[in-house]
């Protein structure tokens, strides 16, 4: 037996399969497999439906087999073909791979888990067909003559090892073999582990092999029925069966006769053109078991976007009625609000903005007295945008509080809890949002102010500015706007009927932003929903790669 100089075999891979086995399996099949891997990895299923975990793991064990096995093999397809001796901890799979050997080269014993560090072994004339992969970078690779040449056999980590590391290894070395070997005994083959691991090669169709290990001989026909049937009921019956007799306690190798129709099977593996049967057998065994896989995952991104759909649909529904409370309370002016009304009656008594006179309908004041009245009137216009400001946050605030019932109640669309608002950040969204509103709404009064008037009002117009300043008027309108009844009264002697369009269009105006924030709290949920993972073809990639596959297959 020689060594390899480090844990990996000897070179690189080429990029694109062996040409020779073209004919067999296609050069399409490559491709193929990389896209499919390519889709499968963009594959999000962010909804938590029914299912959707199940689909999930799916994907994962997907992706694990194009890695460990599909996708490299393919691109391997001369190097010899991978046997995996596994089984679950004690069953003696790694004295059964020293005795096919014929020599200890993985450790065994009574120490548990044995099998710390997988172990490749080649035959040494198939040193320059070698190529690296999963199971070379993750194995101690040895030569030995012992290995049937075209073959290599692999003692991994036990299945049920206690180290978590070790369980993963032996997973990621289960789905780059070719073959699997797999060896439970007399007393642990009824076991759950043992079926679990065939029922995973049958489902990504590998090939497999089972080894009966220390089966006593006077319950050896008993047993191997048992176990015959139990294969049947699975449908496993072209499974080779190999069963070893106990031989009671023992150290070292087994007795030669006793593995001899094991190593007599893999012999009859042997060589380039057979071993590249079993190869060309599983790959095309796990490539007829990927459409129904693909299939089932295809169906959970459909599933995901239905859903998606329904949450849509649900949120939608909120719209037009949030819109219309928001619209019709500001439109029925109770924006103003006490604060408003308390700072009025402040600045009516201190600043006395209400007394002046007004003489055929001309407002009679000093330019002096306009600018304190237009100073004073500053923090009306503050109190105003204050109010605004609640009144709107207010207003997001009920429809993120009614969205978030919409989402989690009974009878929610499925999934819906992952769309729900946070409420810390919209919250801080809402606000910001809104002060940047209400301070382009109140911005307006210069405009507005401007367009007041025109023919016999114009005089009116100009007196009411020079008695309160053009600011001062727009906080008038504003406050008014914001439902102000004293400033609209103010209003009305000064100016008349000139004032009506213009306190209409900016209470309008604060309407449509009160829609605004309400589109702003729906739009948030429904932003949760715009990725590519919920479109309606979001499974259309897969649905093609199905397609392919299946004209392979």
């Amino acid at each position: 037996m020689t060594h390899a100089p480090g844990p990996r075999a000897a070179r690189a891979v080429a990029g694109r399969p062996d040409p020779a086995v073209a004919d067999e399996l296609g050069l399409t099949v490559y491709d193929v497999a990389r896209d499919l891997r390519r889709d499968i990895e963009g594959v999000r299923l962010p909804l938590p439906i029914d299912g959707a975990t199940q689909a999930e793991g799916s994907r994962g064990r997907l992706i694990a087999q194009l890695d460990e096995h599909l996708l490299p093999r393919l691109r391997e397809l001369s190097s010899p073909a991978i046997v995996v001796v596994a089984g679950s901890t004690g069953a003696g799979k790694s004295t059964l791979y020293n005795s096919l050997l014929g020599e200890e080269v993985s450790q065994a014993g009574v120490l548990r888990p044995t099998t710390r560090e997988p172990v490749l072994a080649f035959n040494p004339l198939d040193r320059e067909v070698i190529q690296e992969g999963p199971a070379t970078s993750a194995s101690r690779v040895v030569f030995h003559d012992g290995v049937p040449r075209g073959t290599a056999l692999l003692d991994a980590p036990d299945l049920d090892s206690f180290l978590a590391d070790n369980r993963s290894t032996a997973q990621q070395l289960l789905e780059a073999a070719d073959l699997w070997l797999f060896v439970t005994t007399a007393s642990r083959y009824g076991d759950a582990l043992p079926w679990q691991a065939l029922s995973r090669a049958t489902e990504r169709g590998a090939s497999v092999a089972m080894v009966l290990n220390r089966v006593p001989r006077e319950t050896l026909a008993t047993i191997r029925a048992d176990l015959m049937l139990r294969l049947r009921e699975h449908g496993m019956t072209d499974v080779p069966l190999f069963v070893v007799p106990d031989v009671g306690p023992h150290e070292g190798l087994l007795d030669p006769r006793t593995v001899q129709p094991v190593r007599r099977w893999l012999t009859l593996l042997a060589g380039p053109e057979r071993s590249r049967a079993v190869i060309v057998r599983t790959l095309k065994g796990a490539l007829g078991a990927l459409p129904a896989w693909v299939t089932s995952l295809a169906d959970a991104v459909e599933a995901q976007g239905e859903a998606a759909a329904a949450i849509r649909a649900a949120v939608e529904r909120e719209r037009p009625a949030a819109e219309r409370l928001a619209r019709d309370g500001v439109l029925a002016g109770v924006v103003a609000g006490a604060s408003v009304e308390a700072r009025w009656r402040e600045l009516s008594g201190r600043a006395k903005v209400d007394r002046l006179k007004v003489k055929n309908g001309l407002a009679r004041s000093t330019g002096r007295a306009g600018r304190k009245r237009e100073e004073a009137l500053d923090a009306l216009r503050a109190d105003v945008e204050a109010a605004a400001s609640r009144t709107l946050v207010a207003a997001g605030g009920r429809v993120e509080e009614r969205l978030r019932a919409v989402l989690t109640a009974p009878g929610a669309p499925a999934g819906a809890v992952a769309v729900v608002p946070d409420h810390a950040a919209r919250t801080a969204a809402r606000e910001s949002t809104i002060v940047a509103s209400v301070t382009a709404w109140s911005a307006q009064d210069a405009d507005v102010v401007a367009g007041l008037g025109a023919g016999d009002d114009t005089a009116r117009v100009a007196a009411a500015v020079k008695a309160f300043g053009p600011r001062g008027l727009g906080s008038l309108l504003l406050a008014s706007a914001a439902g102000s009844d004293d400033a609209g009264r103010l209003l009305a002697r000064v100016l008349g009927a000139a004032h009506t369009d213009a306190v209409a269009t900016l209470r309008a105006d604060l309407a449509d932003r009160a829609a605004a924030v309400i589109d702003g709290e729906i739009d948030a949920v429904l932003a949760a929903l715009d990725t590519p993972n919920l479109a309606d073809d979001a499974a259309s990639g897969l649905r093609v790669r199905l397609a392919e596959l299946r004209r392979l297959t």
